[in-house]
């Protein structure tokens, strides 16, 4: 699909207000003090105050009240635009959509507030050895009185520790299969029994190892119903593979046109490298590749503003897995073309490359992406 006029102003709108704000590397190393930080809580509280945050959330509940088209469009283009917190952002926003879905009006209103806010929500699902395979989970729950016990570990958990609650997937009960007896809560980060372990990774970006030991939480935080936290999260999972696919979108063109802009001052044998046919090609092959990958992801994000979203577990996994090798792809290419300066930090093309290597893996690994697809076609 093409963006119509309104749309397109508000991603302009959103790539001047990046170019302002973090438009030199300088000013990127500022606000993440030297990639020791993936968020900034000054950009996320400007981007606050201009109501783009949460700008897909119902009204009622603090949000812009617009369609999902145009939370990917804020998400591509201030990806695109290198403005830190959006892994901040994202997290929550993926979280938001079960709470929405399956949560109590307290719960609504609370989290779509946080987010539209600017404060961090996390969502903790992964465990050692059960990263892809959720059904796995052993995290327990235990229900005392009108309290909730748990006992276990979470990992790879983004945001955690600047997170105000974790949407946890739990194991309630093991006496079925597997993807049974599992259930979501809302557990606050500050509550007693939790620790962390910060996993740094190749870019700002930081993960944890979440332990709960005797973490005690009300009965009346369960997301949803008590035990169907499988079936409650299939939603938000869908809609995250399209986040992640809206974010690398942004990313694969920021790479492409960091390399076209140096191609083009970039001299050798007494002319720019952009006039070499063998290097516009390849250029015209990424530049391909984007823009059919793009038209997919707004047409699956354009499905879900419909209302079809529990049919579109295979679009979302085409999206995302695309999307992000695509990003990977034009990240490398792009280093290939700038030559030397791509490998050198003061260019940004490394971070590019860094930063493209990681959504293959999460939200999903692309490996689990492609069983989803081929399994809606055997």
């Amino acid at each position: 699909m093409r963006l119509d006029a309104e749309r397109l102003e508000f991603a302009a709108a959103i790539a001047d207000f990046a170019a302002r704000e973090c438009g030199t590397q300088a000013r990127l190393d500022e606000l993440t003090e030297n990639e020791t930080r993936a968020h900034s809580p000054e950009i996320l509280t400007k981007l606050s105050e201009l109501g783009w945050l949460g700008v897909s959330l119902p009204e009622e509940y603090g949000g812009g009240g617009a369609g999902f088209v145009d939370e990917c469009v804020f998400i591509e283009e201030a990806h695109r635009g290198l403005l830190p917190g959006l892994l901040a952002y994202t997290t929550g926003l993926t979280a938001a959509q079960t709470y929405l879905k399956w949560g109590n009006e307290e719960q609504k209103k609370l989290i779509c507030s946080n987010l539209a806010g600017g404060v961090t929500e996390a969502i903790a699902l992964s465990e050692p050895g059960t990263g892809s395979d959720l059904g796995a989970v052993r995290t327990r729950a235990v229900r005392d009185g009108d309290e909730y016990v748990i006992d276990g570990q979470k990992t790879w958990i983004s945001v955690a520790h600047i997170a105000e609650h974790m949407l946890v997937l739990v194991r309630e009960d093991s006496s079925g299969p597997k993807h049974e007896g599992l259930t979501l809560l809302m557990v606050p980060t500050a509550t007693p029994g939790i620790e962390m372990r910060e996993v740094r990774t190749m870019e700002a970006r930081t993960c944890n190892d979440v332990f709960f030991t005797g973490v005690r939480v009300p009965a009346a935080n369960v997301v949803g119903t008590a035990g169907q936290g499988w079936k409650h999260l299939m939603r938000g999972l869908s809609v995250e593979r399209m986040i992640i696919a809206a974010f690398s979108i942004g990313a694969a063109r920021r790479s492409l046109d960091d390399a076209v802009a140096y191609m083009k001052q970039r001299e050798a044998f007494g002319q720019p490298t952009s006039n070499f046919q063998a290097l516009r090609h390849r250029v015209a092959d990424l530049a391909t590749d984007i823009a059919t990958t793009r038209a997919f992801v707004y047409d699956v994000a354009q499905a879900i503003d419909d209302g079809h979203e529990d049919g579109l577990s295979a679009e979302s996994s085409m999206a995302k897995m695309r999307a992000t090798e695509v990003a990977k792809n034009t990240a490398l290419e792009a280093m290939q073309l700038m030559g030397g300066a791509g490998y050198a930090r003061e260019y940004g093309m490394e971070f590019q490359v860094r930063r493209a290597l990681a959504p293959p893996i999460f939200g999903g690994t692309n490996e689990i992406q492609r069983e989803i697809i081929a399994k809606s076609i055997f």
